[in-house]
């Protein structure tokens, strides 16, 4: 019997083993999406070939000195995390192979910039245990065709992702970010 002033403890739902046992499929698949979500989804050398067929061309290196490395880190919000950029190309049609944190792990995507303009974007390896829709063409297709506007912004928008802002983000990033590098690419005659 239950007193005044004394509460009484909380009872716990009980589930059938049955129930259980048949929502395991369910658990089980909720529990492994995301686990399943990371990964490898291309490796950087198949999309080079993708992108320029069996014998791709040198990589090149866009240095980040001066003002080429303090428009990286606006675009960025953060310091690039070497002092040189590895690219395949050239001026007018070029590949780059970056990485972004979303929340708290790097994502590797590779870009493909022609003729200033984005023709390609792919996500290689992920990494976070959310967010992973990025990966999918429903949301990379929204990238073609995309250059910079002279603030270096995208001049088109791009719709984002309940529940995968910061990969969203990240991704952006990245866009810009090749765009930009893609115009700091050397001529032939120019030393690093």
């Amino acid at each position: 019997m239950h007193r005044a002033g004394r509460s009484c403890p909380a009872r716990l739902p009980v589930i059938h083993p049955m129930k259980l046992i048949r929502r395991l499929p369910l658990l089980l698949m909720l529990a492994c999406g995301t686990a399943l979500a990371r990964g490898t989804y291309q490796e950087p050398a198949d999309f080079l070939a993708d992108t320029f067929g069996a014998e791709p061309p040198p990589p090149g290196v866009v240095w980040l000195r001066g003002d080429t490395r303090d428009t990286a880190t606006a675009i960025l919000g953060h310091k690039y995390p070497s002092l040189r950029v590895r690219y395949w190309g050239d001026a007018d049609r070029s590949a780059w192979i970056l990485e972004e944190i979303g929340k708290e792990q790097p994502i590797t995507v590779g870009l493909v910039v022609n003729a200033g303009r984005l023709e390609r974007v792919k996500v290689l390896v992920f990494r976070e245990s959310r967010g992973w829709e990025v990966r999918h063409p429903f949301f990379t297709d929204q990238f073609n065709e995309i250059g910079l506007t002279g603030e270096l912004d995208l001049d088109r928008g791009i719709d984002g992702i309940s529940g995968a802002t910061l990969s969203v983000r990240a991704l952006k990033k990245l866009a810009r970010l090749a765009l930009y590098l893609h115009t700091r690419i050397p001529s032939g005659d120019d030393t690093p």
